[in-house]
């Protein structure tokens, strides 16, 4: 008999809002029998939105989710939860770069699912949260639709081109692409893409020098060769962090194209 469900509410707290319309709470959730944290943004009031499931990037304390952010998406009609992943914040376990720890972005689907205003949920990824989005989107073929920006579709590529990120990434996973092609493949969700059900949309930076737009173009391609649905914005101009006027355009463009792939 399983002890526990993933997915499970064990603990809500209250949290200050940047946004009197939108309410903030910390939960604490089990994945894997562990107690993860993350953050809900949901709309005030009544009815039922679609659920939007954003997975962060970067590695403990780089990346954490910022509740302004989260409050923005939510802002745009969406119930919002984002896992911090295992070992953060207070949270049990050690993250492990989309290893084990893609467990606890699963559990948050499922968190999001159980959640009775919840209809029917999207995925949005950010830099390393990009294999975490298509890894979920992969695993749940009722997703409305994934998107990626500034996303990690490739963990080798991230390895050759991220030399700042190879002690970790060794550490964590155990040693280099050449020791482990396996490990780095399981990482990997290019080669799982025959699975993905939900239409893809792509965003990134061409300058971007944290992930390169070679991740974008790795995954748009290999989409476009097994047929799947995707669509891809290219910005020429930016790195991977766009300056907030445009952000905010994109954040409202990306929220309606969602919308518009409602099931």
């Amino acid at each position: 008999m399983n002890q526990y469900i993933d997915g499970k509410i064990v603990d809500i707290t209250r949290f200050p809002s940047p946004n009197p319309k939108i309410e903030l709470k910390v939960i604490t959730y089990l994945s894997n029998g562990l107690r993860v944290k993350g953050m809900l943004a949901e709309p005030i009031g009544e009815g039922e939105y679609d659920g939007f499931l954003y997975l962060r990037g970067g590695i403990k304390n780089v990346g954490k989710v910022r509740p302004a952010r989260i409050a923005q998406f939510a802002a745009e009609g969406f119930i919002v939860f984002a896992p911090y992943y295992r070992g953060n914040q207070g949270g049990e376990g050690n993250e492990d770069f989309a290893g084990d720890d893609r467990e606890d972005a699963f559990s948050a689907f499922l968190l999001l699912k159980s959640l009775p205003r919840v209809r029917g949920i999207h995925i949005f990824g950010f830099s390393r949260g990009g294999v975490m989005a298509l890894l979920t989107g992969i695993k749940f073929p009722e997703t409305v639709s994934v998107v990626t920006w500034g996303g990690v579709s490739d963990m080798s590529l991230t390895y050759m081109e991220r030399k700042d990120l190879r002690r970790m990434m060794k550490r964590v996973i155990g040693g280099t692409p050449q020791k482990f092609p396996e490990r780095y493949q399981d990482r990997t969700p290019l080669y799982q893409l025959e699975k993905l059900t939900a239409p893809m949309l792509i965003i990134h930076g061409a300058k971007d020098g944290n992930v390169s737009v070679e991740h974008a173009y790795r995954l748009e391609r290999r989409l476009r060769v097994i047929e799947k649905p995707v669509e891809a914005w290219y910005f020429n101009e930016f790195t991977h962090y766009f300056p907030p006027v445009v952000n905010r355009k994109v954040v409202a463009d990306l929220s309606k194209w969602m919308k518009s792939q409602r099931k």
